[in-house]
């Protein structure tokens, strides 16, 4: 069974919060901060990357 790779969103602000998104089966919501220089973070809880729109299309590092 294969494992289905984190979802990537991206958003336009730098302060954001994830919860899981999937109701009673999501988790905890948190306030995650995306760092000006690197433009992406990524939930702790549920793995999802958050990348800000500014850095959308730049080649990961």
């Amino acid at each position: 069974m294969a494992t289905q790779a984190p979802e990537t969103k991206i958003v336009d602000s730098y302060r954001i919060a994830c919860d899981g998104g999937e109701g009673a089966l999501g988790h905890p919501r948190v306030w995650l901060q995306i760092p000006h220089d690197t433009g992406w973070v990524e939930c702790g809880y549920c793995d999802a990357k958050y990348i800000h729109k500014d850095f959308a299309d730049q080649p990961e590092s």
